[in-house]
């Protein structure tokens, strides 16, 4: 048995955690020893009491080894430990970082500069959009962007940073063999082909719970140089994550959204507590002050619009920024409610706008 072997094996006991295998470590200096140390030396270790004792040493009749070993050979994957050139430098310097990550991708060297871009599962359009927009540019600069493959913004942020051609890592709260959402499995596929990895510290076969969703976050936080917060309810994972970069000693963003959509109000509150406030990738950029592998200036040309009518363009210059219900265009262009109407249809085909339910209307980049 080698050292990832015997990591693997502690990492599928239930009372072993990376706190208490540092401690072991310190003593018995290398993983396969701990898995062969005797039961008065294991008493010894602080935080080791009658049941982790136990449990190290009846570990072959718990845990199957060999099958875990197989399933992650079928998958494709691989294991990497703390002691690995490719285990994030900053990840490795958190107070509790992950025994192992399985890896089913590659790593690269340039994933060590990284942004964790994170929010709600119900998003509204401005949230996915500012997240696909924000994650495009840092990625296009040369940033990879962490996030955890979520509903919601945290697709969002993996769909921008593949756009941009860049890097992306998605830190999932469940073992690959189990891999949630499932139906987030084709974006999986996307990022491992050659856009990042999909990483998790969890064994194949552990299902998602409300306890591995934590734990995945201190991994998304501790291994990126700041946490941007697109969008987040009071109650949101995110703000937990964003409290553990505080922890970390990381910097947090967030960009500001409607003072009265519930989605917004956690990342406005940060804000109101000292989140730097993001309205462009620049802001991140500046404030990080980092040199980026294979930086790119941030493409910042809109898209230019195709030729419009006199009417088109009344009603297209009517709609805000953000989401705008049919009767305010209404009351700012004038027309009869047919003409904006049919207006709007035509827009929408020169997808210039789009529809969202409730008959709001929002511009698309």
């Amino acid at each position: 048995m080698n050292s990832t072997e015997a990591c693997i094996a502690l990492n599928m006991l239930r009372l072993m955690g990376p706190v208490r295998l540092r401690n072991l470590l310190q003593v018995f200096g290398a993983p396969e020893n701990v898995l062969t140390a005797r039961r008065d030396q294991l008493r010894a270790i602080d935080g080791i009491g009658n049941d982790v004792a136990e449990e190290i040493l009846k570990w072959e009749s718990t845990v199957d080894l060999t099958g875990e070993l197989e399933r992650i050979r079928q998958f494709g994957a691989r294991v990497i430990t703390a002691g690995s050139s490719e285990y994030p430098r900053l990840l490795r310097e958190i107070h509790a970082p992950p025994i192992v990550l399985y890896v089913w991708g590659d790593l690269q060297q340039r994933d060590q500069h990284a942004i964790g871009i994170i929010g709600a599962r119900r998003t509204t359009h401005y949230g996915s959009e500012s997240a696909k927009k924000l994650a495009y540019q840092l990625a296009y600069a040369g940033l990879t962007i962490v996030s955890g493959l979520a509903r919601g913004i945290d697709t969002a942020a993996h769909q921008g940073a593949i756009a941009a051609k860049g890097r992306t890592i998605a830190v999932i709260g469940s073992g690959l063999g189990k891999l949630y959402p499932p139906e987030n499995a084709a974006l999986a596929d996307k990022i491992r082909s050659g856009n990042g990895a999909i990483v998790s510290e969890f064994s194949m076969e552990v299902e998602p719970d409300r306890q591995t969703f934590p734990m995945r976050n201190r991994i998304i936080s501790g291994w990126s140089q700041g946490i941007l917060v697109v969008e987040a309810g009071l109650n949101s994972g995110a703000l937990i994550t964003a409290a553990q970069a505080v922890e970390q000693g990381r910097s947090v963003y967030a960009v500001p959204g409607h003072i009265n959509a519930p989605s917004a109000m956690g990342s406005n509150r940060l804000i109101q507590q000292g989140a730097k406030l993001v309205m462009d990738a620049s802001d991140v950029l500046d404030d990080l002050q980092i040199l980026l592998p294979e930086a790119q200036p941030i493409a910042r040309a809109a898209r230019p619009l195709p030729e419009l009518s006199t009417s088109e363009r009344v009603v297209y210059d009517a709609i805000d920024s953000s989401e705008t219900a049919i009767d305010a265009i209404a009351a700012r262009c004038n027309l009869p409610t047919g003409a904006i109407s049919s207006t709007l249809l035509r827009l929408e085909l020169k997808r210039l706008v789009k529809q969202l339910p409730g008959k709001f209307f929002v511009k698309l980049a």
